[in-house]
Order: C-alpha cells, then structure tokens, then sequence
C-alpha cells in the first residue's frame, strides 16, 4: 500500500531516482476499519464494565471507591487531599530553608498594612484585615498544591464584597452618625462579610465535590487579566474619597465608576487639603520604593517593605502632631489584639447573600488557579485544579467562623513572595508568624499612647465594644491615617495595571484573544466586577463556537511521489484525480455547524436541490470541474458528533448513494464512528465504506476509478 501511496522503488544500478507513479507500484490491500479491527484490535471489553443493567454497574463503582476508603486505599487519599504529607517528607531544608523564610518573612510583612488597607475596600474595620491575612495563608499551607501561590486579602474580592455589603447594609441617609450608631453598623457589615466567605466556601466545596475542577479550561488568560485590570481602575476610583479626605458614600451597581469620579469631581472643592498632603507624599514614598523593587530585585536580598515603613511614620507623625483632632484627618481607629472566639456566621444572611456569592467563588477560583498555573509551569511542576477548589472552600469556610472576609490568591504577593526567594508553601507558614506576631505582640507598643478620639467617635461601644468581648487580648488605637491605607491599596494595582502592556502583543498574536481582552475589560469597567466577568467568558465561549462555524472544508490532492493529501489551494502542483474528491471536514460536527456541513459538501459534490450542479473546485482557475464519482470525506478533524450531525451525514450518504456517488469515510475516532452508527450510518453505508486512514481510502477510490470508468487510461496519465 504505501508504495502505490506514493513511496518510489528501489533505482537500479546506473538508474536516475525519481518519483514513480503511484499506480506504477505494488501495493497492500487497503484496510477498512472492519478489516483493522480483526488484524490489530483490542481485546474483547471486560464483561463486568459494559454489560448488565446500569444501576449494577454504578453500584460495583461505588463499592470500590467504599473500599477505597480502607486500608492502602486510605493513605492515598489522605495524600491526595492533604498535600503537605507528600511534599513535606522531600523538602530540601538546607537548600529551600532560608528562601522560604525570607521570603515568608517579606510577605507577611506586606500582609500587615495591606490587610488593614483591603479590610477598608471591603467596607470593615482595618483588624478583620489581619484576621483574614492569618488563617486563610495557614490553611492552603496544609491542602493547597500551589508551591509558590501566596493567599489573603485580594483587591477584586475585596471590591467585589465591599459592594455587596455596601448595598446589603448600607448607610443611612443623612450620614450623620453616632459613635454607637457607626459601631452597629460595622458589626452588621462584618456579619455579612463573613457571610459571604462562607457562602462562597460552601460554593467551591460543592464544586469540589462535584469535581467542576475542569471548568477552569473556560476561564482563559485574556478574560482572567482583563478582569483583573478593569477591577483595578475600581479599586483606583473608589479610593478617591479617601485620598481626597472626602465622606462620600460608596456607590455600588452598574456604572459605579462613572457615579463615582462624578461625586468626586463634585465635592472636590470640599476636600481636605491635610489628607490631600499625606496621600501625595505616601505615593512619592511608595511609587519609588515599588519601581526599585522591581528594577533592583536581582540586587536586593529582600524586596524594600515600603507599606510597613509607610505606616509606621504616618503613625508617628499623626501621633506626634493630633493631626486628626487638629485638621480632622480619619484615622484607622480600634486595632484589638488576640482573637476572636471561633462563632457560626448568620445564616440567615445566605439567602440573601447567595447571588454575590457565586461570583466571588467563580472570581476566587479563577484567579487561583490561573496563579498557581502559571508558576507551576514556570518551575516544572503540576497543581491539581480540584485540590485548589478544596482548598479555598475550606479556607474560606473556616476563616468564616473568624469574622473573615472573602480571600484568594493574590498578584502582587504572590510576585513578591517569588522574587524573594520562596520555594515551597512553607513560606506561608513563616508569614502567619509574622502577622501572628502583630495580633499578639504589637499591642503593648501601641498601649502606651493616648487614645484619641476620631470624629463622631462618642463612646467605645457597639461593635468596638463587642469586639473587645470577644477577643483575648488588649485593644489600642492605630492612628495611622485612612488616606495611608487608600494609598497603599492603589500602589499595590501596579501590576494589575501593567497588565495592559501586553495588548500589543496579543494583537499581533491573536486578534480574537485582544476582543476578548477588550470587551471583558469595557464590561468590567462599565458594568461591575461579576457582571463583566460574566460577560467575558460568555464572549469567550461565543468566539470558540464562531471559530467553529467559519472552518472551511478544504479539497485535497496527492503531492507527487508521497503519500501526503494536502490542500489543493495550498500548491498547483498537488495531483487532483478527475471524478474524486477528497475533503476534509477540520472541526467537530454539532448542531451549530451540520448546516455549514451541509451546504458546503453539497457546493463541492455539484449536489444541489435542483439535482446534479457543477462541482466546486479549488484546484486552478481554468481547470474543469469533472463530475464527482467518488468522494472520500476525511473524518480526522471531526472530533466528536452529535445527533443533528450524525443526521447529516447519514443524510449526506443517502444523497451521495440517489446521485450515483460512491461515498467513503475515513479515519472517524471511535467516538463519532459509535455515534454516526447509532444514527443508522450502517444502513446506506456497508463497513467496507470505512477506512483507518486517507491514503487507504484514496488507493481503494482510485481502484474503483480504474476498474469501472472507461477513461481509466486518463487517469493513469494524470497520476503519472
């Protein structure tokens, strides 16, 4: 076979080597699917797995993932859903050690401002911050697969929460509240917080158990970035206010953003020349520190923490100079140390909180899984997409019962926690002690300072109050300005906005990846974080099916003295037998393309409504159309088929068989040969209709082109 597929014979003694005909050579039998199956199939499927009812079949598979459960079986699964017993056994001490303890160190360092400056975003005071930069990181330590993924508080979840609370409990009208007043409702707020932490836990664990680990294939790069820069731009407008010492209420819904810069650009005359002041020197100080960090990150042995120092002085100066009693300055307020007694959220919240919830899960999922992707590929090694769902639902879940917030893996400690040196989750570890160390140990240095009242601040009750119940420590005031943490948090969207950069780079390289991006990003910033996270990957998908419908079926020809079909437009020289067609169909036939497949053959065959058309070809212009009397429909591209596209092509064969067609099919996967069967394919197409491959297929129609049409002697001339 493979020498009338094109191979030459041997030259001779003093012979010139050239290509011979392929109708020149001696050749194999062609093999039919039928015919390969008897020479080198499998062996017969095991009875116990493919016959009986299927309640039996699904009870056998239950009984043995019970036993599963016992013995051996047990040890494997406790390995699977707690990595730390299979990466903690081979650690590197002497050599990974010291990286992860910087690197855990440097993390957690950032962690203690950033937390304070998300817990803000989030609508919450500045302690559940810190709540939710500690038991998050110590829980993926234990399940997470993610080696070098840094987790805690994350600007777009924080967003995205801040606007759920924002709106669940929002501020009374007139605004004008009382310190006991004020507290209620950030006690209510953080309820509804936590809430939403465990809500969205529960999600991700039911998706776990669902194993919707795959649904991260959907979720491509553009849309994952796109988002993420879109909810940095939120995050930038929406710590305006803050910036600006202006007591503007958050907007929340479509067009946020646009509400937002509108109020500020309203109230601007009212703002408050003192916090306009720290936050301009807070950017000159952090934007620099940033930009070395990154420039010099080679030189330096451990990342500049520019936010700790940040705090630290803006402290100091406040303390020293009562710049909130003197020009008003917003202060953090309440930083209690210990923690909280462990308590159930409301559950009475979830009903309520369900529709916010599933956004944050599929955002805190998405971001996760693409984070830990993309340095798991970078260092060689695997994650496990379900694990990670187990991992932040049990996170989530757990550090609910602290009064923490919504949590993920983050960009920029993430980044931070790699450039340091970081090797393994240890790391993590090495970050809990940092910011358990500002929870418990922090407090006597603030203990000593003076407790200075921030505006409407009457009496230390409420939620502050109830706060100091609950946890077992001290309780002092941080008198780092508000504007401090808002800087803090528009310094750490560097990356975030950086991102955008690389849309050149993706115009060149794919023009509908650069949509993708553009049209998520625009729906994020004009809509919300979920609503155009939602639009992206239903674009997303929308262009995967779009790309699907416009695949050309293309006509094949032999190159001369191979055995290779390439497309005829490709190259004049391919060889096209008169009356066969060779076409090959590159894209999985369903509902959404058996029209496209329809009326494409039919232009290539010369089979119109009508009856018999002049067939399309793609050869040369001035060529002629021969009628078609064989046609081989390569199948190798067809990935899978359902039952409109089995009906087509069993459509397809009755047409070709009433216009005196000889219709062959070749290299179907085992899949769409089942699924083109059960559609009644076998009923106008006999088995030996079916070939493993092009080549076969295309000796056997040339056999037949030979042995019945009386211009056999043309054909020869046209192969030679």
């Amino acid at each position: 076979m493979s020498e009338l597929l094109g191979a030459s014979t041997c030259p001779g003694p003093g012979e010139a080597s050239h290509p011979t005909p392929p109708l020149c050579a001696k050749f194999r039998e062609p093999l039919t699917e039928a015919r390969f199956q008897q020479l080198f199939g499998d062996a017969e499927p095991e009875p116990e797995l493919f016959s009986g009812p299927a309640w039996s079949r699904h009870f056998r598979q239950w009984r043995q993932r019970a036993r599963a459960c016992w013995g051996p079986g047990a040890w494997r699964l406790l390995l699977a859903r707690l990595p730390l017993l299979r990466w903690l056994p081979h650690y590197r001490w002497r050599a990974w050690l010291l990286g992860d303890a910087v690197a855990g160190v440097t993390v957690g360092i950032v962690h203690v401002p950033q937390g304070m400056a998300f817990a803000l975003l989030t609508s919450v005071p500045p302690v559940f911050g810190l709540y939710t930069s500690f038991f998050p990181v110590l829980i993926y330590t234990l399940l997470g697969t993610g080696r070098h993924l840094s987790t805690g508080t994350f600007a777009v979840l924080s967003l995205m929460t801040g606007s759920a609370v924002e709106r669940l409990v929002p501020e009374p009208l007139g605004g004008n509240l009382s310190g006991i007043q004020r507290e209620q409702l950030d006690a209510q707020r953080v309820e509804v917080a936590s809430a939403l932490a465990f809500g969205s836990g529960a999600l991700m664990l039911g998706m776990f158990v669902l194993q919707l680990g795959v649904l991260s294939i959907f979720l491509s790069e553009p849309v994952v970035k796109a988002l993420t820069s879109g909810a940095a731009l939120h995050v930038l407008v929406s710590q305006l206010p803050s910036l600006l010492g202006l007591p503007l209420p958050r907007q929340i819904g479509c067009f946020a953003l646009f509400k937002t810069l509108a109020a500020v650009l309203t109230a601007l005359p009212r703002s408050s020349p003192a916090e306009l002041t720290i936050s301009a020197l807070s950017l000159a100080l952090l934007v620099p520190i940033k930009e070395l960090n990154v420039r010099f990150r080679d030189r330096l042995p451990t990342p500049i923490p520019g936010e700790i120092v940040l705090v630290l002085l803006a402290s100091v100066l406040c303390f020293t100079s009562s710049l909130d009693t003197r020009y008003n300055v917003q202060i953090v307020g309440l930083l209690p140390g210990g923690f909280l007694q462990p308590h159930l959220p409301n559950l009475a919240e979830l009903p309520r909180i369900l529709a916010d919830s599933l956004p944050i899960a599929l955002v805190t999922f998405a971001v996760s899984v693409s984070l830990a992707s993309i340095y798991a590929d970078k260092y060689n090694y695997t994650i496990d997409s379900n694990q990670e769902l187990l991992a932040h639902g049990v996170s989530n879940l757990i550090s609910s019962l602290f009064s923490c917030f919504p949590n993920s893996a983050t960009l920029a400690t993430t980044s931070l926690l790699v450039d340091a040196g970081g090797n393994t989750q240890l790391a993590g570890l090495f970050s809990c002690i940092v910011v358990l160390s500002v929870l418990l140990w922090l407090g006597p240095f603030f203990h000593y300072l003076p407790k200075v009242r921030s505006r409407g601040d009457k009496v230390w009750g409420g939620w502050q109050g109830w706060l100091h119940a609950r946890t077992l420590g001290w309780s002092a005031r941080l008198l780092s300005p508000k504007a401090v943490l808002a800087c803090i948090n528009i310094s750490s969207m560097r990356q975030m906005f950086f991102q955008m950069q690389e849309l050149p780079q993706l115009w060149r390289i794919s023009r509908v990846d650069f949509a993708v991006w553009m049209v998520t990003w625009v729906a994020v910033v004009i809509l919300s974080v979920d609503l155009g996270l939602a639009v992206g990957v239903v674009f997303s998908m929308m262009t995967v099916v779009c790309r699907t419908q416009r695949v050309q079926c293309l006509a094949l020809g032999l190159a001369e003295g191979t055995e290779l079909y390439r497309p005829l437009r490709e190259s004049h020289k391919l060889l096209q037998v008169p009356g066969l067609c060779i076409l090959s169909y590159p894209t999985p036939l369903y509902f959404g393309t058996c029209g496209q497949f329809r009326r494409t053959l039919q232009q290539h065959l010369g089979l119109g409504e009508g009856g018999k058309e002049t067939p399309k070809t793609d050869g040369p212009s001035d060529a002629v159309a021969e009628p078609v009397r064989v046609v081989v429909l390569d199948c190798s591209g067809v990935t899978f088929a359902d039952a409109a596209g089995a009906r087509e092509v069993v459509q397809l064969a009755s047409l070709c068989r009433d216009a005196g067609i000889h219709l062959l099919l070749a290299q179907c996967n085992a899949s769409v040969l089942g699924t083109l069967t059960q559609a009644g394919l076998l009923d106008g197409v006999t088995p030996e209709q079916l070939f493993v491959s092009v080549q076969d297929a295309a000796v056997h129609a040339l056999e037949r082109l030979v042995r019945d049409s009386s211009k056999g002697s043309g054909i020869q001339e046209v192969l030679g």
